[in-house]
């Protein structure tokens, strides 16, 4: 058995987490700055090494992208699977504002509530509902 943990890279972790516990309802459990790392560069003290979210059951890594852009290409989205389709309105919702809507949330041909979405730091979504 593995557990898979989505580790995003930002050029501000610390927004994006937040805004991620917003629309999720969850928690920054643990953050560590480079300022922590020996020699780290007194430009980089302030920006996020590693940040752990808690939120729907899940956990997700974070952390700054340092000097480097943050390109997230087109070969992955992140998928949400919720119980009723409330819950999972809602968090459509809440990852959209900012961002773009890129398939309405709506029912679909094959039964299920689906939408896909960018939220405003360029990560795709995939928000549905169980079959």
């Amino acid at each position: 058995m593995a557990t898979l943990t989505p580790y995003l890279y930002s050029s501000n972790a610390r927004k994006q987490a937040d805004f991620y516990v917003e629309a999720f309802g969850g928690e920054i459990v643990s953050l560590r700055t480079f300022a922590e790392m020996p020699g780290a560069d007194e430009s980089m003290k302030d920006r996020v090494m590693h940040l752990e979210l808690h939120a729907l059951g899940l956990r997700f890594f974070m952390a700054d992208a340092g000097a480097e852009t943050v390109d997230r290409g087109h070969g992955m989205d992140l998928t949400l699977e919720f119980r009723t389709e409330d819950e999972a309105r809602r968090i459509f919702e809440a990852l959209s504002r900012g961002g773009s809507v890129k398939m309405p949330f709506e029912r679909m041909f094959w039964g299920t509530m689906f939408g896909r979405l960018e939220d405003p730091f360029g990560v795709i979504w995939q928000i549905s509902t169980e079959a």
